[in-house]
């Protein structure tokens, strides 16, 4: 097979006589399957079968580690934001997500450089593609070879389960339950690489891709395609028109419930669990999954609470709106009221100012689960006047000019007003600040500040 390029379409285009539906594409990118191989040799990530059977073949030498080096260091990690959208509300544009884009989308590396052009140098593009080439024959080696025959027959099998089960139609539901739209003419395109020797699959969605990891022991789809459909759903969140977003934000930011900012933090992902391993899962099933949908405890639980409202809305063909609004807020509120104060929960969505940056890595390694971070270096007026415009979890660790800073972060919150300390004292503070989300004040003078971040869970059980 040419370049093993294998493309299935499975949703077919309909004739003339009815409306376009939404186009699915499955394929094998050989070289997205080399990127990722690169992506996973790399010191920065966990062990994984990608590594090991790098670590133990013969191509384990200073040559190639020095080019997995070099890949690392790539300066290909750039992004935009969407600013007339409220805050947080948009996926930013990300420039590594785009270069895998158009690896799926091109058959060879000079038509992806074409294609690459002006998203990083023309220096960064040509060092990346070299790499890519250096490890095109290694990969195939240890990990496409071996596996060949049993990957292609399960992409196969997965175009044939698409067609048999009319995928095309989750897509449906999620514009409408969204309240989204999609240009039918843009199609949906999935690529597949196998992952040998693994109990478990890794998937990402962007723009109009949707990649994965798949067990090459895999036999039974619905899993995969729940989990497809899961990431596909962030998609069409993503692609709500401004007025769509503009409208959800008034509804959470005008609902009097304390816990309406964190409730909306959690959204994104509960609804796409909701619909993609709660509902897409019992319609391929024909039962519902009893097990964890979700490997966080405040995604999974609160996906599975509002699951009725979500197969209500869905059944009815209704869109997300102000009622469905306000009683997720108030079921998140009355059946898990003490979450705004679980620092596993609100330091998932973060921004950190401390003046000494050792700090961000304990936060990092502290709270490894994150969807939303920025970090401060300054503590400034200007710093806690951008801090400010978010309403994300406020955290700021003072361990120089203690009082100085004090009464700069009191002046600045006026929730604070009659807020009295000593700068002289180790201490924690907390706060639900009046955009409900959190502030939390750490002072260290003698303690180190992960002992006070400790202490500070302890008080908040």
């Amino acid at each position: 097979m040419k370049n093993r390029i294998l493309t299935f379409i499975f949703c077919v285009i309909s004739s003339l006589t009815f409306a376009q539906k939404p186009t699915f594409e499955i394929k094998y990118s050989e070289q997205l399957a080399v990127f990722v191989f690169i992506q996973n040799l790399s010191e920065n990530y966990p062990e994984n079968v990608f590594k090991t059977e790098f670590n133990k073949s013969i191509y384990n030498t200073e040559k190639y580690k020095n080019l997995i080096t070099k890949f690392d260091k790539l300066s290909i990690d750039y992004s935009y934001e969407f600013e007339e959208f409220p805050n947080g509300s948009k996926i930013p544009m990300q420039t590594r997500d785009i270069l895998k884009k158009n690896l799926i989308e091109t058959e060879n590396l000079k038509d992806f450089k074409l294609r690459s052009i002006g998203i990083v140098t023309n220096k960064t593009l040509n060092e990346l593609t070299e790499i890519i080439t250096e490890f095109k024959p290694i990969y195939n080696e240890l990990i496409y070879d071996p596996n060949k025959e049993k990957f292609e027959q399960q992409i196969l099998d997965i175009s044939k389960y698409s067609i048999e089960n009319k995928i095309e139609n989750y897509f449906e539901t999620g514009l409408v339950f969204y309240n989204s739209s999609w240009d039918n003419s843009i199609p949906f395109k999935i690529a597949f690489y196998p992952l040998p020797y693994s109990q478990g699959f890794t998937a990402q969605a962007f723009y109009n891709n949707f990649i994965s990891a798949i067990q090459t022991n895999l036999k039974d789809y619905k899993d995969l395609f729940s989990v497809m459909l899961h990431e596909i759903f962030h998609i069409i969140y993503n692609e709500q028109s401004l007025e769509v977003k503009t409208e959800i934000d008034k509804n959470f930011n005008e609902n009097k419930s304390k816990s309406s900012n964190y409730a909306y933090q959690l959204l994104n992902e509960v609804l796409a669990t909701s619909l993609g391993n709660g509902y897409v899962f019992e319609k391929l099933d024909g039962k519902i999954d009893a097990g964890e949908w979700y490997n966080r405890k405040y995604i999974n639980l609160m996906a599975k609470q509002i699951y009725p409202l979500v197969n209500e809305y869905i059944s009815q063909r209704k869109p997300i709106d102000k009622n469905f609004i306000d009683n997720y807020i108030k079921q998140y509120e009355e059946n898990f009221p003490n979450w705004i104060n679980e620092l596993d929960n609100i330091m998932a969505y973060r921004y950190v100012i401390s003046e000494d940056e050792k700090y961000f890595d304990i936060i990092d390694q502290k709270y490894r689960y994150c969807s939303s971070a920025n970090y401060e270096t300054e503590i400034t007026e200007s710093s806690i006047e951008k801090m400010k415009k978010t309403s994300l979890t406020k955290l700021i660790i003072i361990s120089k000019n203690n009082k100085e800073k004090l009464n700069l972060i009191k002046k600045e919150f006026k929730e604070l007003n009659n807020w009295k300390f000593n700068s002289e004292n180790d201490f924690n503070y907390k706060i639900l600040l009046e955009d409900k989300s959190q502030l939390i004040i750490v002072n260290q003078k003698k303690s180190k500040a992960e002992i006070l971040i400790k202490k500070l869970e302890t008080e908040n059980k």
